[in-house]
């Protein structure tokens, strides 16, 4: 069993650190809203009055944060009383110039460090069915292990320090990119009069088929657990999205790597967020590209079968 300092208790973390708990682990948490530490209290789980308490003779933190200034500023800046050999496993998505300081200041501390953002949303966070992408060396990994199992389903250990917050930063590029295409093929097949059930059909089944169509797709009634038929609450909120986004842009920046369709996202989603729809799940992004279509209508749709496997 571990003791376990786990800071930040959003949408995402408070159920990862109830996952811990439940797998025997002792937790105890820390997050500067009130109402998200009342939340965790009620879920059983102990806080503490600030990341220093939190953290005070853990053998394991975690961090799950909105920003990489504020994990820096946390877990470098704060001066924190981190136990001898700790494990320190920021599960945030951050920039990548920050991910580094983050490694190598905790690193000159004699701590073992791991980045390890995920995917899988609040569901996959709550079902224990996340995707942890990890970063560090193989012995944090490794100690990590049993940790990450509590909380997801599949781990995997990308490569050296930054490599989880690379894979991240791709993969949610890439599954903008996708949903920005899903969204525009979904918006012309309806003015040119296809029935949305019949291009699904056609679609999923052809070279169009992708995760964003066939288990995410932005039109309601055509995969029944899409956030689409929930009104585009809950999900990936958009605003995550193009933060996710901008972060791809500066590290293809740094990199001098062409990303011209993530740049477009991002503008894309920016204007989507400007209008009011940043906590809106990231697949309404049709209703920027469609604007005939209302988010009425997600209540109104019948959910179709799933495609045939």
């Amino acid at each position: 069993m571990a003791i376990i300092g786990f800071i930040g208790l959003g949408n995402m973390g408070l159920p990862m650190a109830r996952r811990l708990k439940d797998a025997g682990h002792e937790v105890r948490c820390f997050d500067t809203s009130a109402a998200a530490a009342g939340r965790a209290e009620q879920a059983g789980l102990p806080t503490r009055s600030s990341p220093a308490a939190a953290v005070d003779g853990a053998n394991v933190v975690i961090t799950m944060l909105p920003s990489g200034p504020l994990v820096l500023d946390v877990l470098v800046a704060g001066d924190l009383p981190f136990r001898d050999g700790a494990l320190v496993i920021d599960c945030s998505t951050i920039d990548v110039a920050s991910c580094a300081a983050f490694h190598e200041a905790l690193g000159k501390r004699g701590l073992a460090t791991l980045d390890a953002p995920v995917s899988g949303g609040v569901g996959g966070a709550a079902a224990g069915t996340l995707t942890f992408m990890v970063g560090g060396m193989e012995a944090a990994f490794d100690r990590a292990q049993d940790l990450l199992q509590a909380m997801g389903k599949t781990i995997v250990h990308a490569g050296a320090a930054g490599a989880g917050q690379a894979a991240k930063i791709c993969n949610n590029m890439l599954a903008g990119i996708s949903m920005l295409a899903v969204s525009e093929a979904l918006a012309l097949a309806r003015r040119l009069g296809l029935d949305s059930h019949k291009f699904f059909e056609i679609a999923s089944q052809s070279s169009g088929q992708c995760w964003a169509l066939t288990s995410y797709a932005p039109e309601p009634g055509l995969v029944p657990s899409a956030p689409s038929n929930r009104d585009y609450e809950g999900g990936f909120a958009s605003e995550l999205m193009l933060k996710d986004l901008r972060l791809a842009q500066q590290a293809a920046i740094t990199g001098q790597s062409p990303t011209p369709l993530g740049a477009a996202a991002a503008a894309m989603y920016a204007v989507h967020c400007a209008n009011g729809r940043g906590r809106l799940d990231f697949s309404s992004i049709i209703l920027l590209l469609d604007p005939s279509r209302s988010r009425a209508e997600t209540k109104e749709t019948p959910c179709a079968s799933p495609p045939a496997s």
